[in-house]
């Protein structure tokens, strides 16, 4: 069955108009659900993978949002007995702040660079020496910008991993009702600040959780597939071996990975 065609749609939690209440609300609420839900404990196996390929365990983590997923995927990492990254945390507008907090919790796996990072202009001084990742997030890219990211790793030869938690189908993100919805109800419990505000978006209005359907659902029709993905990178020559694979999720999910490094 061929795909759904792909829909550069709007998502609440990049709009700046939604107001960082709502934003950070969705935002904190999807990490939670990894967390809780085990969601990416399937890619450990091919992270590690895509690691021993790069020869090297310094991680430069692009669109690192809250921090939450590269969290996530350091916990499981660490949970099975695998060698440890050292993850820089870098993204376009940096939030600090949850930073501070994440790397102070992880020193030595976790750091941050406080300035804005544009993936598709990586100061060389970042990225010398280190793989490139984006956890859950290309998809927020339209396909112009998805391949400037690919083709500057590519100039610069720098092995990339990305992840998504879904494949291009709406269904994919039911995977995460189970966890998410008790991850949304406890979240102004358990946030960092606008606890008030984010109790009112939530126990008093259906705001957060519509809000947070729609995104899920628009993040599933986002998605590259592989087909596209590979239209992408493989033209762009460098003697990169380029890897798609499927990895499952808890409660009948399906996420994917793609990564490439250049030959030696």
């Amino acid at each position: 069955m061929s795909p759904l065609p792909r829909l550069q749609l709007f998502e609440f939690n990049d709009s700046h108009w939604a107001g960082s209440a709502l934003r950070d609300g969705i935002v904190e609420t999807l990490g939670r659900s990894l967390r809780w839900g085990r969601m990416l404990r399937g890619l450990v196996e091919p992270y590690g993978r895509f690691l021993e390929q790069a020869e090297t365990t310094d991680v430069l983590d692009l669109c690192a949002g809250t921090g939450a997923p590269a969290q996530v995927l350091c916990e499981e990492v660490e949970r099975a007995g695998r060698a440890l990254p050292r993850i820089l945390l870098t993204d376009l507008f940096p939030r600090t702040a949850a930073w501070q907090q994440l790397c102070a919790a992880r020193p030595g796996m976790l750091s941050f660079h406080a300035q804005p990072v544009d993936a598709t202009r990586i100061p060389e001084a970042l990225a010398r020496g280190r793989a490139r990742t984006i956890i859950n997030a290309f998809h927020h890219f339209p396909p112009a910008l998805a391949a400037r990211i690919l083709q500057h790793a590519v100039a610069s030869r720098a092995p990339i991993f990305l992840s998504e938690a879904f494949h291009r189908n709406p269904l994919g993100f039911a995977s995460f009702a189970p966890v998410g919805a008790a991850a949304l109800l406890a979240n102004p419990l358990l946030a960092s600040d606008q606890r008030l505000a984010k109790a009112a978006l939530t126990w008093l209005s259906p705001v957060t959780l519509t809000a947070g359907v729609w995104d899920g659902i628009v993040s599933t029709l986002r998605v590259y597939t592989e087909a596209e993905l590979r239209a992408m990178s493989e033209p762009l020559g460098g003697g990169y071996t380029w890897v798609f694979e499927s990895y499952r999720a808890p409660f009948g999910g399906k996420g994917y990975v793609y990564f490439g490094v250049p030959g030696r």
